[in-house]
């Protein structure tokens, strides 16, 4: 790189962070932390209309879950402060100004009624009308009035906004770091809005120019939905003469819905029953939706799948640690077209890395489970018990129901295993089995298979009868680990305990 790397993520506060959202802060960060640069949160507040409360700390938080580091930014202040756009207004208008001096930019006092005829008149002629180069100097701007009338228009409060002049048949020639070279001939665009006098505010399009200039901002990456507005940004940069240090321009594929149609939404997520936010997000109103982090996902394997929706590390590796994204993310393995996200792949990643702990690790995390079923025992049982069944869980969540015969013995029993096995000459088998493990002094998982074999086969027994009948005993139902393990962590006297219920409690099915 031929300057210091400086990235910005700068959403705007008018809702929950999508998904689509995490995704463009992880690829800036990720590519800002491979070439040793710094991370910057912008808040991009200037539409008014659209903010709501509890946004701008939702987002930050967001990040803070999904590990994004951020370097400089709101909430955590740097050189370049202020962070948040509507706390930079002056700036936007000195810079709106300068624009016009300078003849690339011009103020517009037109009325919604004035466009209105316009538009009127393009549609009677079968066009579609463009605020552009054909129709700026039919309307009351600073391109007809003089001087004098314009001070005086603003002196006396009408509403203006600044209007970028398109320079009129000139091809922008512009390169996208993930689509390569990009032509555009000014004729087919208009003179977008850059600042407007009735909230004193800018639009995206000088705001961000500006700040990007201003924090010394050397990549911009940013979602496909603003590479319409390329030809614009490059002309800013031209109308300013900061073309020496304009950015360069990476523009992502959009993420895409389970059946591949269309941007993912929302209402996607509600149909579907996955979320589309990291966090849970309750809005001024009461409306809420769910997120990642309290449906049970992992914050690292969040991330990881969000990494590979877009970007492809060129190798047959899935599960990546943040370091390992950090060596090994680079833009041009970014795909042009969009990803389709798939919420059975979700939780897959959530299961790998659920099966990848240990139970140091799984301890903790089940621990808050457990006493809100009663359950009081030390971390080393909790890791224990977890660890023997998370090849069977997808979430931390699903643990309780695997595991809570290892904490409580079974009352009730299922039919199904019931029907199958309480019958015949079981419960006579498992009267003696009863015996035989009454008699075993080391009830370790090893010795304890061993002595119940070689009894098993001393008998003729069938090892699945005898086994699944002690699993009814145990369990309760035909679910859970080897049963050595389970009998290796009740121990011998609560496995009698067990047994002895269902012996005196329960009659076989086919008893009379």
């Amino acid at each position: 790189m031929s300057r210091p790397v400086r990235v910005r993520f700068a959403p705007s506060p008018t809702g929950p962070l999508h998904i689509g959202g995490v995704r463009t802060a992880l690829y800036n960060y990720l590519f800002a932390r491979r070439h040793g640069g710094k991370m910057i949160l912008r808040i991009e507040d200037t539409d008014s209309q659209r903010f709501v409360e509890g946004a701008e700390q939702y987002i930050i938080e967001s990040l803070r879950w999904c590990g994004i580091e951020i370097d400089e930014g709101v909430g955590y202040g740097g050189p370049h402060a202020p962070y948040r756009q509507s706390e930079r207004r002056e700036i936007y208008l000195k810079y709106a100004k300068q624009l016009v001096e300078s003849g690339w930019a011009y103020y517009a006092f037109d009325t919604a009624a004035e466009l209105e005829a316009l538009r009127n008149e393009a549609e009677q002629r079968g066009e579609t009308f463009a605020y552009n180069y054909q129709v700026r100097e039919k309307l009351p701007t600073s391109l007809v009035l003089s001087p004098a009338e314009v001070e005086e228009r603003i002196a006396r409060g009408d509403v203006w906004v600044v209007r970028f002049r398109m320079p009129e048949n000139e091809i922008v020639k512009m390169h996208d770091l993930i689509r390569g070279d990009v032509e555009v001939n000014t004729s087919t665009l208009d003179d977008k809005v850059l600042y407007k006098s009735v909230d004193a505010l800018p639009t995206y399009h000088l705001a961000n120019i500006v700040d990007d200039h201003l924090m010394e901002i050397s990549h911009v990456i940013r979602g496909e939905e603003w590479l319409p507005s390329l030809p614009l940004h490059y002309l800013l940069y031209r109308a300013f003469g900061w073309e020496e240090t304009q950015p360069e321009f990476a523009h992502l594929p959009l993420l895409l819905k389970p059946t591949g149609g269309g941007k993912l939404s929302k209402r996607d997520g509600d149909k579907m029953g996955f979320p589309v936010f990291p966090l849970f997000w309750q809005s001024p109103t009461g409306d809420t939706a769910h997120g990642y982090r309290e449906d049970g996902y992992f914050a690292e394997a969040f991330i990881n799948m969000l990494a590979l929706l877009g970007w492809n590390p060129g190798t047959e590796q899935e599960i990546f640690s943040m370091d390992e994204l950090i060596a090994s993310f680079s833009l041009d393995r970014v795909s042009k077209s969009g990803a389709r996200f798939q919420p059975d792949k979700a939780r897959w990643f959530n299961a790998q890395y659920m099966h990848r702990m240990s139970a140091e690790e799984l301890a903790p995390l089940y621990q808050p489970i457990l006493r809100e079923h009663g359950i009081e025992v030390s971390d080393e049982v909790a890791g224990r018990v977890a660890a023997i069944m998370k090849e069977r869980a997808t979430f931390i969540g699903d643990l309780w129901d695997l595991t809570s015969y290892f904490f409580i013995a079974p009352t009730q029993y299922d039919e199904k295993q019931m029907r199958k096995y309480w019958k015949g000459d079981n419960p006579r088998c498992l009267s003696e089995l009863r015996e035989v493990l009454a008699s075993i002094d080391d009830f370790s998982l090893e010795h304890t298979e061993e002595v119940v074999h070689a009894w098993i086969e001393s008998k003729g027994y069938g090892m699945g009868q005898i086994m699944n009948t002690l699993r009814l005993a145990l369990v309760g139902a035909g679910k859970g680990p080897g049963m050595y393990d389970v009998t290796a962590f009740l121990g011998r006297e609560e496995c009698l305990r067990r047994i002895d219920a269902l012996l005196a409690n329960v009659k076989p099915v086919d008893a009379e």
